[in-house]
């Protein structure tokens, strides 16, 4: 490729650690770009692939307290993605979850952006973030209201900055055309199948790992345990721990954060996996499926997408959905699962995931990326 590329995305921080970020670092394998965000943390970390990279940052960097996150600025952060200067650059490909497609570009640029999903903030969770923040409430909470309002109104006018999208599954490809109106190409994210062991003997628990935010639904997952009396194992940090550990029953396992080696290892081994979030995409529950375990999943989202419900064919089934994000749902699901869990072939499970791999996603990336560019012929 003999365009200069720049790479954009929102924030690299060694608590950054998700689907976006692995789509950050599969794209800097095959294309040989600048990479830029609003703040940078893992360029000095020596246990991140980008340590000592040349990294472009905003004056969010040296603001107070930011390395713990800039979510804290988020009045700031369109301001903040604007300042960056790629004018340089032909080709500008960005990593968005939240303001990277904003970058300024000229009318002699490409632009393609990699949506993870339109800014959750602005759009989906904005309830959830008013009725779970102190900013939420009293007479602060409307002028955060309006905050949020100019928010969507900066994030729908950002969009038209974008040449061609990328979304990540076909839930976020709805959601693009729910808040800008435009059309995307959907490339699922990389999930590094190949690294997860693969295990035909499974023991008597069920697992979870996640973050412990209330989006992610765990609580649900946790009484519904407490109810069915079966060992569950959860892995994961967040501030719903304590929330938790009050009232999970003995059986349950609160693990906290765990190294990458020990997850993997519960993961292979686990009965099922479950998992109560309605993703974009849910790398975690492709991840279970390379190890061939099964997944009991709320059935909305990007778990439609990635997981084969028993219901519609048995001999391709990789898991089960629950229709409701409610604990008696959820525990009709697990009782399901105990009966037909003789019907799932591992072997075809971990099969079944090779179709989110990391090759999967550069051969689909690479030849979009050629094809956009093919349409533009002043690119060099």
């Amino acid at each position: 490729m003999s365009s200069k590329y720049a790479l954009v995305h929102e924030w690299l921080t060694p608590k950054a650690t998700g689907g976006s970020e692995l789509v950050v670092r599969e794209i800097l394998n095959h294309v040989d770009a600048d990479l830029y965000a609003l703040i940078d943390f893992e360029s000095t970390n020596p246990e991140s692939y980008l340590y000592q990279r040349q990294i472009g940052k905003t004056f969010l960097q040296n603001l107070p307290f930011v390395h713990q996150g800039v979510q804290k600025y988020l009045p700031l952060l369109p301001l903040a993605i604007e300042q960056l200067d790629l004018r340089q650059y032909e080709v500008i490909l960005s990593s968005s979850h939240a303001v990277a497609k904003g970058i300024l570009s000229t009318p002699d640029q490409l632009h393609i952006c990699y949506c993870h999903s339109p800014m959750r903030y602005a759009w989906d969770l904005t309830f959830d973030y008013l009725n779970h923040s102190k900013l939420g409430k009293g007479a602060i909470g409307w002028l955060t209201k309006y905050l949020l309002h100019s928010l969507r109104q900066w994030d729908v006018i950002s969009a038209n900055r974008v040449d061609y999208f990328i979304a990540n599954s076909q839930h976020t490809a709805g959601r693009i055309w729910r808040c800008y109106r435009r059309e995307a190409e959907v490339i699922y994210p990389p999930v590094d199948t190949e690294k997860f062991t693969f295990c035909a003997e499974k023991e008597d628990f069920y697992l979870i790992v996640s973050r412990l935010v209330s989006y992610k639904q765990v609580s649900l997952i946790v009484q519904a345990f407490n109810q069915l009396k079966k060992p569950l194992v959860v892995i994961g940090t967040g501030p719903e721990m304590k929330k938790l550990q009050a009232i999970a029953n003995p059986h349950i396992q609160l693990l906290g954060w765990q190294p990458e080696e020990v997850v993997k290892s519960y993961m292979a081994r686990a009965k099922a996996f479950v998992y109560a979030a309605c993703e974009d995409f849910g790398i975690a529950l492709v991840e279970a499926q390379a190890c061939g375990t099964p997944v009991i999943a709320y059935g909305a989202g990007g778990a439609l997408e990635t997981v084969s419900d028993i219901c519609a064919c048995v001999d391709t089934a990789t898991g089960i959905f629950f229709k409701e994000q409610t604990v008696a749902a959820l525990v009709e699901a697990v009782e399901k699962f105990e009966v037909q869990q003789h019907f799932f072939k591992y072997e075809y499970i971990k099969m079944h995931a090779n179709q989110f791999s990391r090759e999967v996603f550069a051969d689909r990336y690479l030849n979009f990326l050629n094809q956009c560019q093919e349409k533009r012929p002043y690119l060099k």
